[in-house]
């Protein structure tokens, strides 16, 4: 073997594990798959079976064709892969059915493509819903060898001992709900490898913008300077910036990218906002403009004929557990409930069910191919925890789907040519509480606009990086994506007096009759009530501004705290009831080019561990405040222990960095000096 990561003839050799079918598996599959379509015949008008002992034929003539058809159509070069792909497999299944028909004579009559479509779903919901009455898993063998096959043609690594390392990312969990969801079962594989003492469980704290595009540019490109918050405004260009936007999430990236990125050298990106310089990506915000070609990422997907129908079914009953999830909230009156209606049941289906397939998919692709290092991101549980709330029941079932997709990732990599670590963290997690608005009846910008004497105010607050990943999916099947990731980063603030930013339980406000940030003074000066208004708010804890006499100062109800070396406390500390860093980080956003004129913090109840977001989420991340700035690392005991505390997404990127060079040596990027703001930005 030749290449970067050679085996040192001296080194042991990896012995991956053979992958073997088993008989009884696939004769119980086959069995299934001829009750699924008797179950479909006893639907359809225009699908009829000769006998159970047709059912089986027609079974077995379609299992051959999928193992032959969709590994062809996965290797053709598709533009929009991920969408071109999946409806071609949907018509190809339509098909399959026509040619079983064909082929088996009188075993199975189907009148048409229709009907021949409609049998691959009902086969499927019944086959789906029966492996689950009976406990049988899917059968992970076959998929994996396919995917072993395509992998070598797509140039996988030959066999080698030098280890590689996965990176999975649950959005959303803090380290207090992951520890009680290991306790009730809803964590069986992560509980089982603390159990058995191969990974540790830490915690690490979040900066003050606890939110994945702070936090993902911290860990992936190891800076998050000058991201104050999930969306910010550049006062000298009038533009609105936003983790949401593929567009805003490329600039983010271009400013930050300085070589020593965590997946440069050989890495993958799935389902991330930010690349962290990989190789290759897929479902990967900031480059979009390449999700348009023909991506090949999506190919291990494409490859199991099943995986569509399968998809779809699930998507379908995911809707139904959500409507059914959010009329039982409004029936016992559960406190707080968040807005579950319009188009949210579709999203939901969409990030617990299609698009963590898709990345499963691919990262077991990257496993079959040897990658050295891979980041996923899976978002499942951090979007029903903003609707549901952090520990309800179908929060909870998320997290035991993504759990078990972890215990299906682990198994493979005993399969792959070398062997890989796992490590589970989290970029941030959530806090609960009824929102700004469900308290007050008003949101924050009408706040703002009641104490400025009515101005033109633009307020801000819809959207989640959650959400981002599905649009970029639609721009991707529209054709748009290559356009928008064209465009000038960020939207237009347009003719406003003041813009006002919700970003969780952290708000901005941004004062535009400045092309610069204004002084606690000159706030006082041009808009004297608006600093009183929101001290004096019950709703409010904290506001950050730079006072020309002090430097940077926080603001309370009933006090204030002066940031800079040297300053002393007047009346009650307003971060009292917050960790110890919360000074800290106050001052280092304080620093940032681009932090409003007034930042806001909702307050906190330590006892109920309650805040308010000023977006409608009822369960939040974006400020200070409760489980929402503890996430965790779950990682192999093999691995060298931090050797102080995690402050900062920066100190985890270094972390995670060090331990992939430990694993790889030379072949890694070396962890190093976070570079300077003025590096960042050239």
């Amino acid at each position: 073997m030749s290449g970067p990561e050679a085996q040192d003839p001296g080194e042991p050799v990896w012995s991956p594990e053979a992958l073997r079918l088993r008989p009884l598996r696939l004769v119980l599959s086959w069995l299934l798959a001829g009750v699924g379509l008797v179950f479909a015949a006893a639907v359809l008008p225009g699908v009829t079976i000769n006998g159970f002992s047709g059912a089986l034929l027609a079974a077995a003539a379609i299992g051959v064709l999928n193992a032959l058809v969709p590994p062809v159509l996965a290797a053709l070069r598709l533009p929009a892969t991920a969408v071109v792909g999946f409806l071609l497999l949907l018509v190809a299944d339509a098909l399959i059915v026509e040619a079983a028909a064909a082929i088996t004579n009188d075993a199975l009559r189907v009148s048409g493509f229709d009907q021949a479509l409609l049998t691959a779903l009902f086969t499927s919901a019944a086959t789906v819903t029966l492996s689950v009455i009976l406990g049988v898993d899917d059968d992970d063998a076959y998929a994996l060898r396919v995917t072993r096959r395509i992998a070598r043609r797509q140039g996988g690594q030959e066999r080698t001992a030098v280890p590689a390392i996965l990176f999975l990312e649950i959005d959303g969990l803090a380290m207090p709900i992951l520890r009680r969801a290991m306790q009730d079962g809803s964590a069986p594989h992560m509980a089982r490898w603390l159990r058995e003492g191969t990974h540790r469980l830490i915690e690490w704290e979040t900066d003050l913008s606890s939110q994945t595009g702070a936090s993902q540019a911290g860990i992936l490109l190891g800076s998050n300077e000058d991201i104050p918050a999930f969306r910010w405004v550049e006062k000298e260009s009038g533009a609105i910036m936003s983790c949401s936007s593929p567009r805003d999430c490329a600039e983010i990236e271009r400013r930050r990218v300085t070589g020593i990125g965590l997946l440069r050298a050989g890495g993958t990106s799935r389902g991330n906002l930010l690349s962290g310089e990989a190789d290759e990506q897929i479902l990967t915000a900031s480059r979009t403009a390449a999700e348009i070609k023909a991506n090949p990422g999506y190919r291990s997907f494409m490859a199991n004929g099943y995986n569509v129908t399968r998809c779809l079914v699930l998507f379908v009953w995911e809707v139904a557990l959500e409507l059914a999830a959010s009329a039982q909230q409004r029936r016992r009156g559960v406190l707080p409930r968040g807005h579950r209606g319009g188009r949210y049941p579709f999203l939901r289906a969409a990030m617990c069910v299609v698009l963590p397939e898709l990345i499963v998919h691919a990262v077991l692709s990257d496993i079959m191919r040897g990658r050295p290092a891979v980041y996923a991101t899976f978002a499942s549980y951090d979007e029903v925890a903003h609707h549901s709330g952090l520990e309800r029941s179908d929060t909870l079932e998320a997290l035991r789907k993504l759990d078990r997709q972890f215990g299906r990732i682990a198994r493979a990599c005993r399969f792959a040519p070398r062997p890989y670590e796992i490590v589970v963290l989290s970029d941030h997690g959530q806090t609960q509480g009824a929102t700004f608005k469900q308290r007050n009846g008003y949101g924050l910008d009408e706040l703002v606009r009641r104490s400025m004497e009515n101005p033109a105010v633009l307020g801000m607050s819809a959207g989640d990086a959650d959400e981002s990943i599905v649009g970029q999916a639609l721009d991707e099947a529209t054709g748009r994506a290559g356009a928008n990731a064209q465009s000038r980063p960020g939207s237009d603030a347009g003719d406003h007096d003041a813009i006002v930013l919700g970003s969780g339980n952290l708000g901005l406000i941004y004062l535009m009759e400045e092309p610069r940030r204004l002084t606690l003074e000159e706030i006082e000066a041009r808009h004297p009530r608006l600093i009183p208004t929101l001290r004096a708010h019950p709703h409010v804890g904290w506001l950050l501004v730079r006072s020309a006499a002090q430097g940077a100062l926080v603001l309370g109800p009933e006090g204030s705290r002066p940031l800079t070396a040297g300053g002393e406390i007047d009346g009650e500390d307003p971060l009292a009831g917050f960790s110890p860093a919360a000074a800290g980080h106050l001052l280092r956003t304080d620093g940032f080019e681009h932090t409003a004129d007034i930042m806001v913090g909702s307050f906190y109840a330590p006892g109920l561990e309650e805040g308010c977001a000023f977006e409608e989420l009822i369960s939040f991340h974006g400020g200070l405040g409760g489980p929402q700035t503890r996430p965790f690392l779950l990682y192999p005991v093999t691995l060298p222990a931090p050797h102080e505390p995690l402050i900062g997404a920066e100190r985890v990127h270094e972390t995670l960095a060090g331990w992939r060079a430990h694993l790889q040596g030379s072949q890694a990027p070396m962890p190093g000096a976070v570079p300077a703001p003025s590096a960042r930005r050239a």
